[in-house]
């Protein structure tokens, strides 16, 4: 797009969810926005993605009510992909899989995949607290 998403505030990148029950559908439709700001397109570039799980034989339509909230697109791809997951945890076979990537634009459920991962090729829980500091403000080692 040449522009940013009409009523952001001119955001140079943004995060929209539409929720299910308003489009009457069973999935959320997902907007993420990203722009030449943050180095992933060209210049006064912004690049938007539209996504959902697909409910019908018509996916485009689907996504309809995320696309007339972009304003004029210069350029537009449809790509419809299939979600996998693994057949096993790995804690046997000693290989550890993640899931596809979902429509999901905010990768809430790869996060949880990734900490579930984590948890079990370790056993534990993934400990991302900040580093405890010394009087110094130095991380203790």
């Amino acid at each position: 797009m040449s522009h940013p998403i009409p009523n952001t505030n001119n955001a140079e990148s943004c995060q929209i969810i539409i929720p299910q029950k308003e489009l009457k559908r069973k999935f959320d439709v997902y907007i993420s926005c990203t722009s030449f700001a943050h180095h992933v397109a060209a210049k006064n570039k912004w690049i938007a993605l539209v996504s959902t799980k697909v409910e019908t034989n018509n996916p485009e339509a689907e996504l309809q009510a995320g696309l007339k909230l972009l304003g004029p697109i210069d350029a537009q791809f449809l790509h419809v992909r299939d979600l996998y997951e693994p057949t096993d945890d790995g804690v046997q076979s000693k290989a550890f899989i993640s899931r596809s990537f979902d429509a999901e634009t905010h990768f809430r459920t790869e996060v949880i995949d990734i900490l579930d991962i984590y948890k079990r090729i370790t056993g534990k829980d993934m400990d991302l607290s900040p580093p405890k500091k010394d009087e110094n403000g130095k991380e203790e080692q």
